[in-house]
């Protein structure tokens, strides 16, 4: 008796969704791409909205910016949410060891009462900043288009309530548990004159219509000046003055800050590259907004740091919107 054994091979009829073959090809997708492209409706509306009647859900015309396709624009990171979640597991479970060690050693509370002063003036009351930027953040995931560029926002949004936890984490080591701390920090948001002008920029951010002007204003301009001249210039201020422990309860705001320029650079790229007019309005609006989020930093830079930080850090700007085809308008070319 022999027994014969034969293999057959099974002909895949196709390889991945409709949508995403007609994009790239009859070929596996990667799940960045199967949980990104086309999930949004843009057809056959039951309603308009009914805080904005005169547009369509998923309307394009909520921004100035016009682009052939939204989904142009991607992720360079590839997150989607599953690969979200974990990378900032990741963050989160070295940010959480260096927060036990702080609070377990009582780092913070051996520190000078000046230094402490100074931490829980200048950088403490940044959470409120941290909340606007995840109102704004949220606001452009509602109302812009495709999934790539909804992604990109809601995930930042996230990142930046993370954000003022953490500060809030800060204070609370600060005042030894007690919330004394954080009331004294949100009086430093709403009266203390070296806030006012930060405060004011993120207040006008809000009502900012033109949700491609408000990532530029919060994630481009605000953020590329206030988060180096905070955590790394100020971050140094401090070291020097004996207060380096504190570093370890910002390396998340440093890690996460290196990691979303990529996707702000990436994503202005593309817009940029796709007509003129586009490259003219988002000028206009750097033009605008970048003296504002300079003049709304001063007088905080005066008190942590100095001006020649802020400078300094306006420059970097500055070189970095020079490479991506912009001009400054506060830093000559």
């Amino acid at each position: 008796m022999s027994v014969e054994i034969k293999t057959n091979t099974v002909e895949t009829l196709r390889h991945t969704y409709g949508n995403l073959q007609r994009r790239f090809g009859d070929k596996p997708a990667s799940r960045y791409q199967e949980a990104s492209y086309d999930i949004e409706a843009t057809t056959n509306f039951h309603y308009r909205p009914l805080w904005d009647p005169q547009r369509q859900l998923n309307d394009p015309s909520r921004t100035a910016i016009r682009m052939a396709d939204w989904h142009a624009v991607t992720d360079p990171r590839q997150y989607f949410y599953g690969a979200y979640v974990q990378a900032r597991a990741r963050m989160q479970e070295a940010t959480e060891h260096a927060y036990g060690f702080c609070e377990k050693r009582g780092l913070l509370s051996r520190l000078p009462e000046a230094l402490q002063h100074k931490i829980l003036r200048c950088l403490v009351p940044l959470r409120h900043a941290e909340m606007g930027a995840n109102m704004n953040n949220s606001g452009i995931a509602g109302d812009c288009i495709a999934g790539t560029m909804t992604q990109l926002h809601i995930y930042q949004a996230m990142d930046r309530l993370g954000i003022g936890q953490y500060l809030s984490r800060i204070g609370l080591l600060l005042g030894e548990g007690s919330g004394s701390a954080l009331d004294q920090a949100k009086a430093y948001w709403m009266d203390d004159p070296i806030w006012q002008g930060l405060r004011r920029y993120v207040e006008d951010s809000l009502v900012i219509k033109d949700w491609f002007e408000l990532t530029l204003a919060q994630n481009l301009l605000l953020d590329g000046m206030s988060y180096p001249l905070m955590y790394q210039r100020f971050d140094q201020q401090l070291g020097e003055e004996g207060a380096a422990d504190l570093s370890m309860l910002t390396e998340f705001m440093r890690d996460w800050y290196a990691e979303s320029t990529r996707w702000v650079d990436a994503m202005l790229k593309v817009v940029l590259a796709e007509s003129a007019d586009n490259h003219a309005q988002i000028q206009t609006w750097v033009d605008a907004w970048e003296p504002r989020a300079y003049a709304a930093l001063q007088p905080l830079a005066e008190a942590a740091t100095g001006l020649a930080a802020l400078d300094d850090v306006r420059a970097a700007l500055a070189a970095r919107l020079h490479k991506l085809g912009l001009r400054s308008p506060g830093v000559p070319a």
